[in-house]
């Protein structure tokens, strides 16, 4: 759509691909007010555009809704940020902050939910939507494959034909679910507009992923995942006075989360155990950086 917000786009090594993430208003619904879509898209690499057709313009562009949500609530609709985590295989979990357009129900509060690089890639590979002309509507396309099939890194200098199809068949049918079904972590009154996840291990070894969530009024929180979910166990106002956080980035190596703001950078400590009085308290907290 036209009035497309890019919030993320990830580039990750030994991979032909480019992963965009965005909001979009959506034209698959028929509702009578406009319904934002959070959505990932996906470009290869070598991708130069087509001779005539799409002339100037992606022949490998496809692009899929992403789903978070709790049962009972509104849709978890607005993407704000999201982050690229490098499992140990080479592939990626995506992490991204979202918040609902509904001020009902769950109102003000944000969530995060996690996407599998392969969970992504399986519906990249599943069927895809066309627009019927006669009715305006998006139905699922039912026709004869096509070779190459829209998408493809191997499109190459496809036939004319073969980007037509393209030109229509962009959109996938199926939704990308999150891992666990569900968002890791839903809070109320915040609206996370940044977001990095560290792995780190605790002191018996053992590998968790920590969440570092920016707000818009300048709060940090840092949440463990957990298998029921992801626990907060640090809260830091980082400004004198609200005002949003422009940017986070993680040096893991020194020990370092730099915060980017209006006015210059910050660097907080990404553990912060003397905050613990005693060791029960360090326990409770359940931090990695510090103790288990």
């Amino acid at each position: 759509a036209a009035d497309a917000a890019f919030v993320a786009s990830f580039s990750l090594p030994g991979d032909d691909k480019v992963y965009f993430f965005f909001e979009e208003t959506a034209d698959e619904f028929d509702f009578f007010e406009r319904l934002l879509v959070p959505r990932v898209a996906r470009v290869c690499k070598v991708d130069v555009g087509g001779d005539k057709v799409l002339q100037k313009k992606w022949t490998t562009f496809l692009k899929a809704q992403l789903e978070c949500s709790e049962p009972g609530h509104f849709p978890f609709n607005v993407i704000h940020h999201a982050f690229a985590l490098r499992r140990h295989n080479g592939s990626a979990d995506f992490y991204a902050v979202f918040t609902s357009q509904w001020q009902a129900g769950r109102a003000g509060s944000a969530a995060v939910c996690a996407y599998r690089q392969e969970d992504l890639e399986e519906v990249f590979e599943g069927k895809y939507k066309e627009l019927n002309k006669e009715s305006s509507r998006w139905t699922v396309y039912s026709g004869p494959d096509m070779s190459p099939r829209p998408g493809s890194c191997s499109m190459g200098s496809s036939s004319d034909k073969a980007l037509s199809f393209m030109k229509d068949h962009f959109l996938m049918d199926g939704k990308v679910s999150p891992l666990r079904g569900q968002p890791l972590l839903v809070k109320s009154d915040v609206t996370y507009t940044r977001i990095t996840v560290h792995e780190t291990r605790g002191v018996r070894g053992t590998p968790y992923r920590v969440m570092f969530l920016a707000t818009d009024k300048g709060l940090l929180h840092k949440a463990v995942e957990l298998d029921g979910g992801a626990h907060i166990v640090e809260s830091i106002q980082l400004f004198a006075a609200p005002e949003p956080v422009k940017n986070l980035l993680l040096a893991p190596g020194k020990g370092i989360l730099y915060v980017g703001y209006s006015r210059g950078v910050l660097q907080v400590p990404l553990a912060n155990c003397s905050l613990h009085r005693s060791c029960a308290e360090c326990v409770l907290a359940r931090d990695p950086y510090c103790a288990w």
